[in-house]
């Protein structure tokens, strides 16, 4: 069975945006936000910048980590930080105006899947049931106010498994999936699996645990893996989990595009973690492509991280 499920058809099917093609078809920007010093006008200044770009494909604001009472730690940010939190409801207002931004001043009538995101940090008080579920309402709140068109509010979630046991991984993902209907991004990195065969990952994920949280079971939850390494071997471990997946459960991942970080390691600096997205989509789908169980024909384009 392959993995090329006609995925431009799926991700139409799904409400995702049907840009996948089999050469490099460019990159769009996402962002950290760190919302403390967040205003209205960065927020639709980083929309516009996007919408002058003319391309169309999904964009990810990542707000941090989620802690209680319905508040948000910067991305980057240790639980002893004592950086000021944020309300959910910044988020929320972040997103308006970007999604204003990028409609006012898209070209080409580019359109945008716009994924809220956190992380699965499990240190901000709080059970992944419950950070799921919370999110989740937050993605259908913005995404019921939305005004415009040009921009779909969905959700996104960066998985890795340094940060949280894979029980509370598991318990935000059910949690977010039985609230809403609405399509998840999977964000996520490979900590230390295999890149062939069975093995184990970091903190004691298995591979069964990664390809759950990439999607593995659940058509709605795309993955844009994190392809940062300039020696390729992220990209190995991701078409290793996907193969994964195909062998034990009959469902190799659904890759929407893939991740790199190469904005933001000119901003604060990398080591040999700075891919340029055409680097970092070209390794992905040359690992992918090479095994008929996880050879794709369509692959959207890639997502490059910044700081604001």
């Amino acid at each position: 069975m392959l993995a090329t499920t006609a995925l431009a058809a799926a991700l139409t099917a799904l409400g995702v945006p049907a840009h996948a093609t089999t050469a490099y078809p460019g990159h769009t920007t996402s962002r950290y936000v760190p919302l403390t010093d967040a205003t209205s006008t960065h927020a639709h200044q980083a929309g516009c910048t996007e919408g002058r770009t003319g391309a169309t494909g999904p964009r990810i604001l990542f707000f941090g980590t989620q802690e209680k009472n319905d508040t948000l730690r910067e991305p980057g940010r240790a639980g002893n930080s004592t950086t000021p939190r944020s309300a959910y409801t910044k988020a929320a207002a972040y997103a308006h105006h970007w999604a204003q931004g990028f409609t006012e001043c898209r070209t080409d009538q580019a359109t945008a899947h716009l994924a809220l995101g956190v992380n699965n940090k499990d240190d901000g008080g709080i059970t992944g049931t419950h950070a799921g579920q919370r999110w989740a309402d937050l993605v259908t709140t913005v995404k019921d106010a939305s005004t415009t068109d040009a921009v779909t509010i969905t959700a996104a979630l960066d998985a890795e498994p340094s940060w949280s046991t894979p029980t509370w991984a598991r318990d935000w993902l059910a949690a977010y999936t039985k609230a809403t209907t609405t399509p998840l991004y999977a964000a996520n990195s490979a900590d230390s699996c295999p890149t062939t065969g069975s093995g184990d990952c970091a903190n004691g994920w298995r591979l069964a645990d990664v390809h759950h949280m990439a999607g593995g079971g659940n058509h709605r939850i795309h993955v844009i893996p994190q392809i940062y390494r300039t020696d390729g071997i992220q990209a190995t471990q991701w078409a290793n989990i996907s193969r994964w997946g195909h062998t034990n459960a009959n469902d190799p991942l659904r890759f929407a595009g893939a991740m790199s970080q190469h904005t933001a390691c000119q901003q604060r600096s990398c080591t040999n973690t700075d891919n340029t997205p055409q680097q970092s989509w070209d390794q992905l789908k040359k690992a992918l492509d090479a095994h008929t169980a996880t050879r794709v024909n369509d692959l959207g384009p890639a997502t490059d991280m910044r700081w604001p």
